[in-house]
């Protein structure tokens, strides 16, 4: 199957990324987009998460409940999104004709544009990426964590990074600016280079 758009994690970043290219894939630039997310969660740290300093969220919020409510909201909101569960990315590579091939432990996917937004571990397992990993910068050293290298979310042409992979720190709210801002990066980039961001209005 081939996506315009496949984003890579189940976390803040990546879901944020999910939410704001699903609000636009009505507008014209982007209507006849095929975009997917291979829902990637077992290792994200909202398995482990408690906020109480994220606007809008209540105070007590467990970062568990986010990640069943993430899917749940952008299914119904969003639906042109397909939402590719109990995956996982295993190598990514480029074909003879210049597109990525995502091969995950299940199927093989083709895509035009990647996010790669699935958290800081250092136990990284995806092949194809290696050259790109380098020690984090805003983490503690003795902590291992790792990221790519990246200039403002682009690792290499159409291969974007989100969230604590690509050099922020592990926050909440940081992950989901991250992964909101390669949304918008990829819809400039869809509409021509006209910068573009999506906003729901009450009038």
């Amino acid at each position: 199957m081939e996506y315009d758009l496949l984003i890579v994690g189940g976390g803040a970043a990546a879901m944020s990324c999910a939410l704001v290219i699903g609000s636009a894939l009505e507008k014209e630039y982007a209507k006849d987009k095929k975009v997917g997310i291979v829902l990637h969660q077992k290792s994200s740290d909202l398995q482990n998460a408690l906020f109480n300093n994220v606007l809008g969220l209540k105070p007590g919020t467990e970062g568990r409940a986010l990640l069943q409510e993430g899917p749940q909201q952008l299914e119904e909101l969003y639906p042109k999104v397909d939402q590719l569960k109990k995956e996982k990315l295993q190598h990514i590579s480029k074909n003879e004709d210049g597109i990525y091939e995502l091969k995950t432990n299940k199927e093989t996917y083709l895509a035009k544009k990647v996010v790669i937004a699935i958290g800081y571990s250092d136990n990284f397992r995806i092949g194809g990426l290696d050259k790109y990993v380098m020690p984090h910068k805003k983490a503690k050293a003795s902590k291992n964590r790792i990221q790519l290298m990246n200039e403002d979310h682009l690792v290499i042409p159409d291969l974007y990074v989100a969230g604590s992979l690509a050099g922020w720190r592990s926050q909440y709210s940081i992950a989901c600016g991250s992964g909101a801002a390669v949304a918008t990066d990829i819809l400039t980039d869809w509409n021509d280079g006209e910068h573009t961001k999506v906003h729901d209005k009450l009038f």
